[in-house]
């Protein structure tokens, strides 16, 4: 697994609230359907429903510390086999994959495990997304 963090999406209670507060810190956010992306550096952070988020991610959406705790780390790939081979490996270390990889909303192929300390990792192929030769993910402009 190359050591690299693509998205950080964070489950939130009130979407418009959440998008409110990191504009007002000076981030600038897109809307698309129920999410909202801000390019933050090489990476991306997504607000999305909590209750959304855990189910994509084969979760249960229960209050922290006992259940979900509305944040999903997402390692993008370049290919749909390398989700795979991922979730193998992670399998393979210890990890529980809690969604099995398969085709996604938004045209991709995607899976989820949770490391051994119960963090939600995603792998996924998203043909929408520009990784650059470094790793480094670019959102698309959603305006357009």
């Amino acid at each position: 697994m190359e050591p690299r963090i693509s998205l950080v999406t964070l489950g939130v209670d009130d979407l418009p609230r959440a998008r409110g507060f990191y504009e007002a810190l000076g981030w600038r956010g897109q809307a698309v359907q129920d999410t909202v992306f801000f390019q933050a550096g090489g990476l991306a952070l997504v607000l999305w429903s909590r209750e959304l988020l855990a189910a994509d991610s084969g979760l249960e959406a229960a209050p922290a510390p006992h259940g979900f705790d509305g944040v999903v780390l997402a390692q993008n790939v370049r290919y749909p086999a390398e989700v795979d081979a991922l979730l193998a490996a992670a399998k393979d270390a210890g990890a529980t994959v809690t969604k099995p990889a398969g085709k996604t909303f938004y045209g991709g192929y995607a899976g989820t495990f949770l490391d051994p300390d119960g963090h939600a990792w995603e792998i996924a192929w998203n043909p929408g997304f520009t990784l650059a030769e470094d790793g480094t993910l670019v959102l698309p402009d959603f305006g357009a």
